[in-house]
């Protein structure tokens, strides 16, 4: 079991929730989470984070010296710009910075310690147009992938983990991807564990939403709110889809993983909820109508953003076959518990995500 545990982006949504997991699991290890504190709402966790007794570091994973005295038998990699819109309308710098050399930098601290690695990487690995080149069709709600697929690894249950990557995926999708050979590389060269998760759309409580990453949270909070919506891309209908898969589902694989690394070693896993954990932004409407009793001004713009998907869906029958892991609660349940926690917060919510 580790006694020394580091989290990248430790301040941020999925790296704080991981980390309150790792705690929990290993009440008497020495939790580290390492965080700039870039992110709008990041500086919230700081205080929950050691009121939990957890250590936090403000740092960067940009930066060398700031990993230099640490000393961890197991590394998670949360750190990340997130959106697949960073880098088109100013400079890479910072995702390619953050994403690429951040993990190069992290990888030299677990070639040093020899740490186990944990990386969560993304589904926005898989080229996009690929993707929206698969069969589908079309219902009043939602585009559905059809189970005839002229690509291997793609049926109506979503992407497996034999789905091809060749191809262009976004400048931040070829970050993480760039980032995933350098994971297989060094723990080949240098002798430590990894598993890499690619995970989809992840949301929950704590996450400060935005339209380019953070969708549900979004969502919720703008019907909570009262403010307007817009359906973008793919005639402006709301009708892509995506998969949920809440933040401590994924907490509980991590959590599992810190625990049983000869099980995960070396595996590239697809995580995510599924087909039966999906909605389509249409769907998501009315979903949040109901829980929030709401209906807000909602328009179209028939026009897509460069890197738009119409489907995404994790295959996770890899990860379900080989270690029993499978998501718990389903979207509805998602969207509850974030609804809950943006009226237990509501001026810091409502701060963070609208000014």
């Amino acid at each position: 079991m580790p006694d020394r545990l580091l989290v990248t982006g430790g301040a941020g949504f999925v790296g704080s929730t991981v980390a309150f997991g790792l705690k929990r699991q290993y009440p008497q290890a020495r939790v580290i989470c390492l965080d700039n504190l870039r992110r709008r709402g990041s500086e919230l966790n700081v205080q929950r984070l050691t009121a939990a007794g957890i250590e936090f570091l403000h740092g960067d994973v940009r930066e060398p010296s700031d990993l230099a005295s640490l000393a961890p038998d197991l590394i998670v990699e949360c750190s990340a710009e997130p959106s697949a819109q960073a880098g088109y309308s100013s400079s890479p710098k910072y995702v390619v910075d953050t994403n690429l050399f951040g993990c190069y930098n992290c990888l030299e601290l677990a070639r040093v310690s020899k740490a186990d690695f944990i990386f969560l990487s993304t589904s926005r690995v898989y080229p996009v147009q690929l993707l929206n080149e698969l069969h589908h069709v079309e219902s009043d709600t939602r585009f559905r992938w059809t189970d005839n697929q002229p690509i291997p690894g793609a049926s109506s249950l979503g992407i497996s983990e034999e789905f091809p990557t060749t191809g262009v995926r976004s400048i931040y999708g070829m970050t993480k991807f760039a980032a995933e050979l350098m994971v297989e590389e060094f723990a080949d060269a240098y002798g430590f564990r990894y598993v890499i998760n690619r995970c989809g759309l992840i949301a929950g409580p704590w996450q400060m939403g935005k339209a380019d990453q953070g969708v549900m949270t979004l969502w919720l909070a703008a019907h909570h709110f009262g403010r307007p919506l817009k359906y973008i891309g793919f005639n402006g209908e709301g009708k892509q889809v995506r998969d949920v898969l809440h933040v401590e589902d994924l907490t509980s694989l991590v959590v599992k993983q810190s625990g049983s690394m000869n099980a995960f070693d070396k595996q590239t896993l697809n995580v995510g909820g599924g087909l039966p954990f999906s909605l389509s932004l249409r769907e998501t409407t009315a979903v949040c109508e109901e829980l929030t009793g709401h209906r807000i001004p909602i328009t179209s713009e028939e026009a897509g953003r460069k890197a738009d998907i119409r489907v995404y869906l994790s295959d996770k029958r890899k990860i379900e076959s080989s270690h029993g892991w499978k998501p718990e609660r389903d979207p509805r349940t998602t969207l509850s518990d974030t609804l809950d926690w943006i009226k237990r917060n509501e001026s810091q919510v409502a701060d963070c995500l609208f000014n």
